[in-house]
Formats: structure tokens, C-alpha cells, sequence
């Protein structure tokens, strides 16, 4: 255990559930929140300039892909923990960002002892990884086949190829824009990619593109 509290910073678009994750956090005196931020490209920045022990990360910010985000923050401080925290159980999600570099991945659904302890973990075990996800997400969302896309993820990358923003995607497909950022989340993470341009190339490669 450290003698000095452990340092957190936390990474999520929701201001009320930052501040409710820092006061659920800060339960345990043995860490101490020392940043706030609301998208991912802060959170970089933030890291780098704080050298936290640990970033606690939602997967669904404005900025880059939280692929993209966990290999910044690691490039710039390697040993940061990095805990990813998302409503989402996908096992492709969760298998693309621990390759990524994250040390923990728990699902929002967890109570504060499964939250606390997963904390400690990344600290007291930084070679383990520890994962805390339901059983029924496992047998709804079992690991895609050959085209692991959906219908409505062929859209969105569609749009994407054509070069349209976030919003004019949504504005054509008839969604949200947080909607939009999601389906790209998960088309990052099931194809590997990092970027836009990333996610077009490997696309193409797996003949995803053939009816456009």
C-alpha cells in the first residue's frame, strides 16, 4: 500500500457523473481525485501534465476514439493505470481496448465495492488485468464472425468515407450525434482502428465496402 493517497484523474463527457464517481472514489481515503475531464483529448493533455496513478476513462467522450486516447496517454506516461469504464459489455470493445494497453475494464452497472476494489487492483497487480462485466453480456454479445459490422455501422462508415462530419452523418441517418460517436466506438474497436482513415483502409481490406 502506498503512503501517499493514490491519484486519480477521471475522463467522462457528464459532469454529474464525474463528480458522483469522484465522491463514490474519495469514499476510500486511500485515493484522492486530482482531475477532472470532459473528453479525451483534455484527458491526454491532463495525464501527461498530472502523471496520475490512475485514469479512470469513459469510452464514449468527444475527441479521439478511447482507442486512440489510451495509446496517447500511454505513449506519454507508461505507468498510468488506465481503468475503462462503459455501459457497454461488447467483448470486441472490451478485447480491442485492453490490447490497447487498459488495465481494467468494469462496466458502469458495478456497485462501489466492485469499483473500489478494481482500483485497487490496477495497483497492487499491475501485471493482472482485471475485467468486471455480467455473464449475460457474454452470451448476448458473443465474438463477431466474419463481417462483425451491423447494417446500421456499414452506414455510419459509409458517411465516414464520404468525408461527412459526426453531425451530418446524423443529420442524414436520422440519429443523434452521440449516437453517431457510438457506432464509430464500436467499428473502431471490432476493426482494430485508430483513426477514420484507419477504419476506411481496414474496411476496405475485409470487402466491407462492396455494396457502397
Amino acid at each position: 500500500m502506498k503512503d501517499t493517497p493514490i491519484r486519480v484523474v477521471l475522463a467522462d463527457d457528464h459532469t454529474l457523473f464525474r463528480d458522483g464517481l469522484a465522491a463514490l472514489i474519495e469514499t476510500d481515503p486511500a485515493f484522492t481525485v486530482v482531475a477532472h475531464c470532459p473528453d479525451g483529448t483534455t484527458a491526454i493533455d491532463t495525464v501527461a501534465a498530472v502523471v496520475p496513478d490512475i485514469a479512470v476513462l469513459d469510452i464514449e467522450m468527444p475527441g479521439p476514439g478511447a482507442h486512440a486516447v489510451i495509446s496517447a496517454i500511454l505513449a506519454r506516461v507508461p505507468s498510468v493505470a488506465i481503468v475503462v469504464l462503459s455501459m457497454h459489455e461488447n467483448p470486441v470493445i472490451l478485447q480491442n481496448l485492453l490490447d490497447a494497453g487498459a488495465s481494467a475494464f468494469l462496466a458502469k452497472t458495478v456497485d462501489r465495492s466492485q469499483l473500489i476494489a478494481g482500483l485497487h487492483a490496477v495497483i497492487q497487480n499491475p501485471e493482472n488485468v482485471t475485467v468486471s462485466t455480467s455473464r449475460k453480456s457474454h452470451n448476448e454479445n458473443p465474438l463477431p464472425a466474419e463481417n462483425p459490422l451491423s447494417p446500421r455501422e456499414i452506414e455510419v462508415l459509409r458517411l465516414v468515407a464520404e468525408a461527412r462530419s459526426n453531425r451530418q452523418i446524423g443529420r442524414e441517418l436520422g440519429i443523434t450525434e452521440s449516437t453517431v460517436k457510438r457506432h464509430l466506438t464500436n467499428v473502431y474497436a471490432k476493426l482494430g482502428a485508430v483513426s477514420r482513415v484507419d477504419c476506411i483502409r481496414k474496411a476496405s481490406g475485409r470487402n466491407f465496402t462492396t455494396n457502397w
